[in-house]
Parts: structure tokens; C-alpha cells; sequence
């Protein structure tokens, strides 16, 4: 076999193993390990890199900006700030058709702008948000479907580990493309919001009703959220007036959200040490990850199958578009076996040259922020597409009366929207590019 046929052979095998629960940090590091053994014809290779490998990866200055994301997401968990975020939305939305889970969807993308992390989102939002709208009358399907969708929310709406990941790997500016995500984000929001008013009307048994809450009520409750609005645009503007670096912003964040928990009295000693070990936790496997897939990249790069594939995609006769177009439907498939950050750090290295090397009528930073921020979307999407969409499970794994079936089938508008969403920004680069343009 060439080298090109043994690093195509090797995406079956990792899938195998994958779909044996293998976990994906491993199995990457197993396969990129074998395959330089079988490129090269010995083992000397990888283990000379191996030995300065982990080093180089971790010693990343901007890969310190991961931990301090989602250990801002476990302190604005503590700080109740999600209860918070959910009350004040469903005081001004309850009422209407549908605005319960609304309410949710709008929290979810509030707590993302100060978490970084979708699973997380999901996660916490659903404790809240999950038993207020079964107690309202709310279907399973649209309970359930709603808040998976709006947990994606967490890793559009800046800031986002995600992008961090694919800015490290293609040498982007961390803080444009957060910048560059902001209207996807808000355009992601509305569209779930039309989605779940689109739903209600086909199936109005699917959504309660509430009593409208008087102005004094709505007033308290929106005076409760202001900190998550101030560390959003402490942490963001920050960034965007150059007081401080992306990393610098995700410490203040960080630095803040935990003084908020600890004021609110949400952060206590024994808080403090788990929101310490989960941040920990989570860093390990999404670094275990990431030292996977540099091995893994590293026999890619032996193999020289980005190079081919580049070449064959140059000699192909297909346009931009159609390859752009191929490209976002193999995350939408891959999305339906694999999480997020491995998708980002499987693909780029292979998908990312070949869009660089095409004429879409952009400069090429704007080409990278632009196709960041469309793959971040498919990733998102990938998150609750059936059968593996890591929301979906979060979710229904917090209600004991949905069966995964009904989550399935509530999630299909929001995908819908999605897909919707990812058609508008192709046609239309601005949207994403503009506001980039206009701030730098």
C-alpha cells in the first residue's frame, strides 16, 4: 500500500474504533502512532516526536485560554447565574405561545456568552430550565428538543473553546473570530426562537400556558442578571479595546464570575474545590484529545494526504461552492458519530488547506474567519443530530418520562433552522465578515 492508501484506510479503522467506545484521544493516538510506523517502516520516527510532542502542543499560550473558559462556566453554575438568566427571560416571554421554552433557548444563549462550553450549557440549563417546563404542560419532544438545540448556543455565542481550537490550529486572530461569531450567534437564537413559534402553532398541545407577570416582577428579575451582562462585555470589550489579550480576558472572566459566586454566597470552600477538579477534568480529556490528534495529524502530514487531497480537489474541475458545499456535508455526517472538538481536530488539518486554496472572492484571513465560523455551525448542528448528538443524551438523560425517541423527533425544527442558517451565511459571507470589518 502507499502511504496516501494507508492514511485513507486509517479513517475507517478510527471510526471502528470509535464506535467501540474506545475513547477518541486514544484511539487517534493509536492510529497516528501505527500508521508513521507503517509509513516510515519504523517506530524511531514517532517516538523521537513523542518525546518533544506533548510539550510543544501543551505549552501553548493560547490553549491556556480553555481551562479558564470552563472554569468561568462552572463558577457562573455555582453563582446560580443560569436560574437567574432562565427567571428574568420567563417573566417577559412566559406568557406568550410557546415562550416558556423561549425563555430557555434565550437563557442558553445569555449563559454561553459566559461559559465557552455547549455540553456544559446544555447541562446546566437544563437542571433549571427542564422541570419548569414539564411542570407548565410542555411536551417532552419540545422540552427536551428545545433546550439540546439551545445548549449549542454555548459554543457559538462568544466566547467559544471551539473557536479557541481552530484558531490555535490554523493561526487565526482568537479575537476576531469570536468578533466574526457574533451575528452567526444571534441570527442561531432568533432562528430557534421562530422555530419553537412555528412548532406551537402546528401542535399547540405542545406548550402550557402561565400568567403574565406584572412589570414589578419582570424588573426585579431582569435586575438580577446584570452580571452576567457586565462580565460579557468586560471580557469581550475588553478584548476589542486591546486592555487585555483573549487569554488575559478569559482570566478576568474567570476572575469575575467567581467573585460574583462567592458574593451571591453560591461559592463556598468545598464549591470551590469541585468547580477546581471538573475544570481540571475536563481540560485533561479535551488535551488528551488534542495530543491525539497531533499524532494523529503528524501521520497525515507523513502520508501526505492533505497534499493530495488538495491536488485532486484542484484538479477535480468542481467549483468553490460544490467543494464548500461537499466539505459541510461531511461534518453534517461525521456530526452524527463524533463530538465537536474531535471533528474540528480531525478535519481542519485536511479540510482547511483545500478552502485556503480556493478563489471564493475573499482575502484569505477573511476566507479562514468565514469558514471557522460556518464550520463551528455544523459542528454545533452535529451536536443534536441523531443518533449520537451529545446534547440530545444530556438532555433526555435529565427527565425519566421522555423516551430518546420523542428527543429525536423534537429537535428536527431546530436542525431545520440550522440547516437554514447555514445556507444564509454561505450565500452571504457580510454577515459574518461585516462586523470584523467595521471593529478592525
Amino acid at each position: 500500500m502507499t502511504s496516501v492508501e494507508i492514511a485513507l484506510a486509517s479513517f475507517p479503522v478510527l471510526m471502528g474504533l470509535i464506535l467501540l467506545r474506545v475513547p477518541i484521544g486514544l484511539a487517534m493516538l493509536v492510529v497516528g502512532f501505527a500508521g508513521i510506523w507503517l509509513v516510515t517502516g519504523s517506530p524511531r520516527p514517532i517516538m523521537g516526536q513523542l518525546k518533544s510532542l506533548p510539550y510543544d502542543t501543551f505549552s501553548s499560550y493560547s490553549l491556556s485560554i480553555v481551562p479558564l473558559f470552563l472554569l468561568m462556566g462552572q463558577f457562573a453554575t455555582r453563582g446560580g447565574m443560569s436560574r437567574a438568566l432562565f427567571h428574568a427571560a420567563e417573566t417577559w416571554l412566559g406568557h406568550r405561545r410557546g415562550g416558556m421554552a423561549m425563555a430557555a433557548v434565550g437563557a442558553c444563549g445569555a449563559f454561553g456568552a459566559i461559559c465557552g462550553s455547549s455540553l456544559a450549557t446544555a447541562a446546566t440549563m437544563g437542571q433549571v430550565a427542564l422541570p419548569e417546563l414539564r411542570r407548565a404542560g410542555y411536551s417532552g419532544a419540545l422540552s427536551t428538543g428545545g433546550l439540546a438545540a439551545g445548549g449549542t448556543l454555548g459554543i457559538l455565542i462568544p466566547p467559544s473553546v471551539i473557536l479557541v481550537i481552530y484558531a490555535v490550529l490554523t493561526e487565526q486572530n482568537i479575537a476576531k473570530l469570536f468578533i466574526a461569531a457574533v451575528v452567526p450567534g444571534a441570527l442561531a437564537a432568533l432562528g430557534y426562537l421562530l422555530a419553537i413559534a412555528v412548532y406551537v402553532r402546528l401542535k399547540p398541545d405542545a406548550a402550557g400556558t402561565r400568567p403574565r407577570s406584572d412589570r414589578a416582577t419582570r424588573v426585579r428579575a431582569l435586575s438580577r442578571v446584570w452580571p452576567v451582562l457586565a462580565i460579557f462585555l468586560l471580557v469581550i470589550g475588553g478584548i476589542y479595546a486591546g486592555w487585555f489579550t483573549p487569554t488575559e480576558g478569559a482570566a478576568v472572566g474567570a476572575a469575575g464570575t467567581g467573585l460574583v459566586a462567592a458574593l451571591s454566597g453560591g461559592l463556598n470552600r468545598g464549591g470551590l474545590i469541585e468547580s477546581l477538579l471538573s475544570t481540571a477534568v475536563a481540560s485533561g480529556m479535551i488535551f488528551f484529545i488534542i495530543l491525539g490528534a497531533a499524532v494523529f495529524n503528524g501521520f497525515l502530514a507523513f502520508s501526505q494526504l492533505p497534499q493530495q487531497a488538495v491536488a485532486a480537489v484542484s484538479a477535480s474541475g468542481l467549483g468553490p461552492w460544490a467543494v464548500l458545499a461537499l466539505i459541510l456535508a461531511c461534518y453534517l455526517v461525521f456530526g452524527c458519530i463524533m463530538d465537536s472538538l474531535s471533528m474540528i481536530l480531525l478535519t481542519i488539518p485536511i479540510f482547511f488547506p483545500m478552502v485556503m486554496a480556493l478563489d471564493f472572492g475573499l482575502g484569505p484571513e477573511a476566507t479562514a474567519l468565514w469558514f471557522g465560523v460556518l464550520v463551528l455551525i455544523v459542528v454545533e448542528v452535529g451536536l443534536i443530530t441523531p443518533p449520537v448528538g451529545m446534547n440530545l443524551f444530556i438532555i433526555n438523560s435529565m427527565t425519566e418520562d421522555v423516551p430518546i425517541g420523542e428527543t429525536f423527533k423534537g429537535v428536527l425544527p431546530f436542525i431545520l433552522s440550522d440547516l437554514a442558517r447555514v445556507a444564509i451565511l454561505v450565500l452571504f459571507p457580510g454577515l459574518t465578515l461585516g462586523l470584523v470589518a467595521l471593529l478592525f
